[in-house]
C-alpha cells in the first residue's frame, strides 16, 4: 500500500491519479507534522476520493507532545466522530502518559468513536522506548495499523526497529513505515517487513502574492506528482522482488 499525506483536494486528487493507494488528510503539515483539517477540507477529500477506504484524517489538537489532558482527550474524541460521519475511512491518533506509555485509556475512547473505521496510531509510537514491544497491546486496543519510522528521524535509519516491530506484530497490525521517505528508500523498507509506505511528496508552490505582516512564509506546498507516480513504480519493483 502506497500512503500520501495531502492537504487538500487538489492533493488528494493528484496522489490518487499518480498511483496512491490511500491518503491521510491533515492540515499544517510543513512545522507541525500535521493537524486536524476543517470539516470542508474533509468533505471535499471524501468527496474526490470516492470511497471512505482512500481516506485517512489525521485527528490532532494541537503541535507538540502526544500527552493529552481530559478536555482535549474529549476533544479529539469528538472531531473523531465528525470525520467518520463525514465519510473517512480511517482516523489517525496517537496518545502517551506522561509515564511513556501508550495512554490506553484515551485510545479506548477513541476506537470506541471510531465506531467502525480504521484506527491508526501515528508517529506517537516513535516516541516511545521500545516501540516494537507495543504493537500486541495496540492491536488489543483496536489499532489496524501503525505509522513508525522506527524510531529514527528518517525511516530509512530505522529498519531494524521496523523489521522488529513487524516481526512482533505478526500480522495483528498493518506496520506502515513513514518518516522522511523517498521513493529510493520503498525497496529497503519493504524488505525490512512494511506493508505499506507513507510519504508527503511535496514540492514548493509558485507563488508570489504578498502575504504582508501576519500572512506567514510566502508560498505553501503542494503534493507533486512526479513523486508519487516514483513511489508507486518504486512499490512496485520491491513487491516484485518480494
Amino acid at each position: 500500500m502506497l500512503e500520501i499525506a495531502v492537504q487538500d483536494a487538489a492533493g488528494a486528487r493528484t496522489a490518487l491519479d499518480a498511483g496512491a493507494d490511500r491518503v491521510e488528510l491533515c492540515q499544517a503539515l510543513a512545522g507541525t507534522g500535521g493537524l486536524t483539517p476543517s470539516a470542508g477540507t474533509v468533505d471535499a477529500v471524501v468527496q474526490a476520493a470516492g470511497r471512505p477506504d482512500r481516506v485517512a484524517v489525521l485527528v490532532r489538537p494541537r503541535p507538540g507532545g502526544f500527552v493529552y489532558d481530559p478536555e482535549e482527550i474529549a476533544l479529539v474524541s469528538a472531531d473523531i466522530r465528525d470525520v467518520v460521519r463525514r465519510g473517512a475511512g480511517a482516523v489517525v491518533v496517537g496518545a502517551l502518559t506522561a509515564a511513556g506509555a501508550v495512554d490506553e485509556d484515551a485510545m479506548r475512547r477513541w476506537t470506541d468513536a471510531a465506531a467502525g473505521a480504521d484506527v491508526v496510531f501515528h508517529r506517537a509510537i516513535d516516541a516511545l522506548p521500545d516501540p516494537p514491544a507495543i504493537t500486541h497491546r495496540l492491536a488489543e486496543l483496536g489499532v489496524h495499523r501503525v505509522l513508525t519510522s522506527g524510531g529514527a528521524g528518517r525511516s530509512i535509519d530505522g529498519l531494524a526497529v521496523i523489521s522488529e516491530i513487524s516481526r512482533q506484530s505478526a500480522g495483528r497490525v498493518q506496520v506502515m513505515a513513514g518518516g522522511g521517505v523517498r521513493p529510493d528508500d520503498i525497496a529497503a523498507l519493504v524488505a525490512a517487513g512494511a506493508d505499506a509506505v507513507h510519504l508527503s511528496a511535496r514540492a514548493a508552490a509558485v507563488d508570489s502574492s504578498p502575504a504582508g505582516p501576519g500572512g506567514g512564509a510566502t508560498g505553501f506546498d503542494v503534493t507533486d506528482r512526479a513523486i508519487v507516480a516514483a513511489a508507486r513504480a518504486a512499490l512496485e519493483c520491491a513487491r516484485a522482488r518480494v
